[in-house]
């Protein structure tokens, strides 16, 4: 009997192994020149990111929470502010909130792209309410521009979680042009990963650019003089000297991700007690999962099948957030 291959989620040695020259490469620079905090070579990575993202300023942080956390912060988000985000995110959306002394507030999912809901959101508006925060869910962009229009109608911020859709855009506009702050994550097995922790902060507000830039280096701009309270979360230079390497690879590997869910989408396409992930006409999806919806309480079931076959899987979200 042939041994059963093994599909993993995801494939990083893999990954690494077709970069190891440039990979080893960039790392001796770094160790060579004695540079392992901020630097040119965090600056030049920090360039190419706005750029690729459509921002005009990306600062890189410790980690994707980090970058909520410090993007929050400079949005003034504090006790007594309410922030209204959807429960079925990842932890770190609903987390740096609460970490930051203000109350989040849950607003509704579209059932089909799994995005904050702007109906949903309007519903939840009140006095208190000092920012919106829609979570780019699974690689495709939320309705930005309605949300926007509400953000601008009551006067409140926006800040985008993009930790799963570096690469995506909306209506052909890349995610770095929506929302006054948005936040990445290069956690390793995110579509562009370190080969450890890290995260980025992007935003088109010189404003906003400064107090980021402070809070991330202990609310200091030099030599022991501190403006802000802040915090020590700065992306390291071997890990952006790694993000540089990959980034360059990020449209092509997008692209392949989009075939592999094509291929899925028509292998699956008609197959009962499965609901396949919807992709909408605005956007153009990098796929950081392929989601299915499993029907009649049988995604265990399929869960432990495809396991014995191989085929790894996870479960986005097992419990909602609220």
């Amino acid at each position: 009997m042939p041994p059963m291959i093994k599909v993993p989620m995801a494939d990083l040695a893999a990954q690494h192994a077709a970069l190891r020259s440039e990979l080893d490469a960039a790392i001796t620079g770094v160790m060579d020149s004695g540079g392992f905090i901020l630097g040119p070579t965090v600056e030049n990575f920090e360039r190419s990111l706005a750029e690729s993202c459509g921002a005009k300023h990306a600062f890189g942080v410790g980690n994707g929470t980090d970058a909520l956390l410090i993007g929050l912060k400079a949005l003034g988000v504090g006790p007594g502010d309410e922030v209204i985000t959807p429960p079925f995110t990842f932890v770190a959306t609903v987390e740096t909130v609460a970490l930051l002394g203000a109350t989040p507030v849950f607003a509704d999912i579209d059932p089909d792209s799994f995005n904050l809901c702007p109906e949903k959101v309007r519903e939840k508006i009140t006095p208190r309410t000092k920012a919106i925060v829609p979570v780019h869910l699974f690689g495709q962009l939320a309705e930005m521009e309605v949300l926007q229009q509400i953000a601008d109608e009551h006067n409140i911020t926006l800040l985008a979680d993009g930790a799963q859709a570096i690469g995506s855009t909306r209506s052909g506009k890349p995610l770095g042009a929506f929302a006054d702050i948005t936040t990445l994550s290069f956690y390793p097995t995110k579509n562009l990963g370190a080969a450890g922790d890290g995260g980025a902060i992007l935003t088109n507000s010189d404003e906003l650019a400064e107090r980021i830039r402070l809070f991330r280096f202990h609310g200091s701009g030099g030599g022991y003089l501190y403006k802000e309270i802040g915090v020590c979360s700065r992306l390291d230079a071997i890990q952006a000297a790694i993000l540089a390497v990959k980034l360059p690879r990020l449209s092509g590997w997008s692209a392949e991700r989009r075939d592999n869910a094509c291929f899925f989408r028509g292998e699956l396409d008609g197959v009962k007690g499965i609901v396949l992930p919807v992709c909408r006409p605005e956007n153009v999806h990098v796929y950081h999962q392929f989601t299915l919806r499993v029907l009649d309480g049988k995604r265990d079931a399929l869960k432990a099948f495809l396991a014995e076959r191989g085929v790894s899987t996870g479960v986005f979200y097992p419990q909602a957030l609220h």
